[in-house]
């Protein structure tokens, strides 16, 4: 009996062991996917810069800068509004605005656990620096600007208000001037809520030169008093509507 036929012991072993050693060697082999580049599930994607980027990008700008809503990539706006306000902004939107919620409780699609990444997020990469967080800010709300003993808006004080701080720049009569547009346009006026009127006067919008309540007249900030006036004058410019109050 012969056995010829059967391959040599000695070759197949070495093959054996190529084998082997290419099956070990696959994780690095050209091709395979990064684990980090797998595909997720929705509510599992917990990386900010993906978050904002489908989330948020669209309205706020692909850096949180001029975008056509207010920019988040903004300190002084950050050392203005609070981490409990941000996530409201975004877990419930903005009534009667453009601004969506995004909650899923709310119908929207993003998770608790994703809404405190992009508040913390934003707060760790675009938040304040030292010399602001110990700045003296106007309240952020009207409600916070009440309870500090300051009265409520009056919009007929509020136009001289606007004549004295807005008109070099908006025009005497709000519809737009040499340096800015206008910010009595039906259109602009039914997509922004009071408090985003406020907080445009209180911080300006950086990404377009408008400045903030301590720059629109050298040596003179305005004060929390005007700044609830202007806002109120602001906000009597509406035509009517249902429009919010509250929130961003």
């Amino acid at each position: 009996m012969t056995f010829e036929y059967l391959p040599n012991l000695k070759d197949n072993k070495l093959v054996v062991l190529m084998i082997l050693a290419v099956a070990a060697g696959c994780d690095w082999m050209p091709g395979k996917p990064d684990p980090a580049e797998r595909w997720q599930p929705a509510t599992e994607i917990t990386d900010f810069s993906q978050l904002y980027e489908r989330n948020c990008s669209g309205c706020h700008g692909a850096d949180g800068r001029l975008g056509a809503a207010r920019p988040l990539n903004d300190p002084l706006y950050l050392a203005l509004v609070s981490a409990t306000a941000l996530r409201e902004a975004i877990a419930k939107g903005v009534p009667g605005t453009s601004a969506p919620a995004f909650a899923r409780k709310a119908g929207g699609n993003l998770t608790d656990k994703q809404i405190d990444v992009l508040v913390d997020g934003m707060r760790s990469r675009w938040g304040p620096a030292e010399n602001l967080k110990k700045l003296p800010l106007p309240p952020y709300s009207l409600q916070d600007s009440i309870a500090r003993g300051f009265g409520p808006g009056n919009a007929q004080r509020g136009s001289v208000v606007y004549q004295t701080y807005c008109a070099q720049c908006h025009g005497k009569d709000g519809s737009g001037g040499p340096k800015g547009g206008s910010v009595v346009a039906p259109a602009y006026l039914a997509l922004v809520s009071d408090q985003a009127l406020r907080t445009t006067v209180i911080v300006g919008r950086s990404d377009l030169g408008m400045p903030d309540w301590r720059a629109n007249i050298p040596i003179r900030p305005m004060s929390p008093q005007e700044i609830s006036d202007v806002v109120a004058w602001l906000a009597s410019q509406r035509q009517a509507a249902p429009i919010a109050s509250k929130s961003n």
